[in-house]
Order: C-alpha cells, then structure tokens, then sequence
C-alpha cells in the first residue's frame, strides 16, 4: 500500500501559517476578543434577577405567556444553582460566535445564491465543516490563538456557521421567479431587487438557518471549555474530572434551560411560535 502522510503535510501547513501570518491571526484574536468582553460586559452588568426578568418579559412578548413563564423559572433555578455567572459567560461566547458566523455566512450564502459556481464550490467546503469532529477544530484554534474564549468562539463559528451560509442560499432561490419578475419589471435594480424583494421574503428562512447556527455554537462553546473557554462548559468538564454528580447535574441542566431559551426565542423572531 502507499503511504500518504496527508495529516503530515496539514501539519507543515498550519505551522507554515502560524509563523507568516501571525499579525493577521493577531488581529482575529484582538477583535474577536473585542467583542467576547463586550458581550460579556452587557450581560453581566445588571444584578441577575434584572436580567432574569428581562429576558422573560422578552420571551413573553416574542414568544407568548408559556415560553416567558418558563423563561422565568428556569432562569431562577439557574440562579439559584449558582450558575448565573457561568450562564451569561456561556451566553456571551454563543453570542460572539453568532454575529461572526452571521456576518460572514449570509452574504455568502447570497453570493452562493447568486452564482451556480460559488455555490458548487462551498458546498463540498460546508459539508466538510459540518462533518468534521468538533474537537478536532480545537487543534488548529489553540495553536493559532493560543488557550482561552478567543479559540473557542473561532472553533465555535468554523462549527456553526454551515446552516446560515446553506439556509440563505436556500432562501433566496427558493423566492417564486414571479416576485422576481414583478420587481424587474418595476425598474428593480440588482441590489434592489436583493434587499426590497429576494431577502424580506427568505427572511424565515434564513432565520432558521440562524437558529440552528445558535443551537450549534452552543453546543460547540460547551466543548470548548477543554482549551479554556469557560462558562457551564467547564462546570460539566470539572463534573466529569472530579466525578461529581450534582455538579455535573446542576450545570448540564443549566446548558439544557439556556438552550431552550434561545431556542423559543429565536424561533419566535423568525414566526414560529
């Protein structure tokens, strides 16, 4: 059989970029940080019964009367556990990973939308993200970040950002090729026709992409307390070293309730309640 030493020569690769374009991953980290401590800053300033009742009024309004009352009470139990802290660092992360993955991953997704080539070309790359085992994103973060949040949250989007990127596309191919024609026919310029026609009606669309791309930087900001993210994460990691039951419990409950929460939210921002 021959040899093939593909992960040697991934391995020369990463380390080729570790070296020469170090000012570039330098200026990921500074701004992706940036944005970690801002989130963080946001969520943590206001004494958690405040925050706590404004997320359950939020979910109340978005949602209906059920999801906010849950909101409420799982909120409390999470406070109560004396997880509250861990809980917004974990909201914080996800958050992050979200904008980042959002930001790149729908204008992608429109130019994937808007040419058969790009779209062909990304989506072997998506399938091979999506696929991919998530702890093995964490090797390439820590050596080129380092160990801490800024890591996580760059692992946290490579991980999450496929359903956006893929939804979008989706979306705006799927606008009937009637409101397409209507808007030309109303002297609709290109952009025109993208942001006043193609986008407001994939809009649920693209907004589910979201929700799954939430639903999976959580689930990967949990992973990435292995390489010091923190947050609940590394309460179920310490649960898990340790052996302790109810510390293993309390936080993996914790992760369930906040799931939930965005969950409805985020469902609801997109009219499915």
């Amino acid at each position: 059989m021959i040899d093939i030493p593909l992960g040697k020569y991934v391995e020369i690769g990463i380390e080729w970029m570790n070296v020469h374009l170090a000012p570039f991953f330098e200026a990921i980290s500074t701004g992706t940080g940036a944005a970690i401590a801002f989130f963080e800053a946001i969520l943590q300033a206001p004494p958690s019964w405040m925050m706590l009742l404004f997320i359950a009024a939020l979910a109340w309004r978005l949602a209906g009367y059920r999801v906010g009352l849950f909101c409420l009470v799982g909120l409390f139990l999470v406070d109560g556990m004396g997880m509250w802290l861990q809980t917004m660092q974990t909201l914080a992360l996800v958050l992050s990973a979200t904008v980042i993955a959002v930001t790149i991953g729908i204008p992608l997704g429109v130019w994937a939308s808007r040419s058969d080539i790009v779209s062909r070309t990304v989506r072997p790359i998506l399938d091979f993200m999506q696929t991919m085992p998530a702890f093995v994103y964490l090797i390439p973060a820590v050596l080129f970040f380092r160990l801490g949040q800024v890591p996580g949250v760059i692992a946290t989007v490579i991980f999450a950002m496929p359903p956006v990127v893929r939804m979008t596309n989706f979306g705006i191919r799927g606008v009937s090729e009637e409101a397409v024609e209507a808007g030309r026919a109303f002297g609709a310029s290109a952009s025109e026709l993208l942001f006043k026609v193609q986008l407001p009606l994939s809009m649920p669309t693209i907004l589910a992409g979201v929700n799954q791309t939430i639903m999976l930087a959580l689930s990967m900001v949990v992973i990435a307390a292995m390489i010091g993210a923190g947050g609940l994460g590394q309460e179920v990691l310490r649960g898990i070293q340790q052996l302790r039951i109810d510390l293993g419990f309390e936080s993996g409950l914790a992760v369930v309730i906040l799931a939930i929460v965005i969950d409805r939210i985020t469902q609801a921002l997109g009219g499915g309640k």
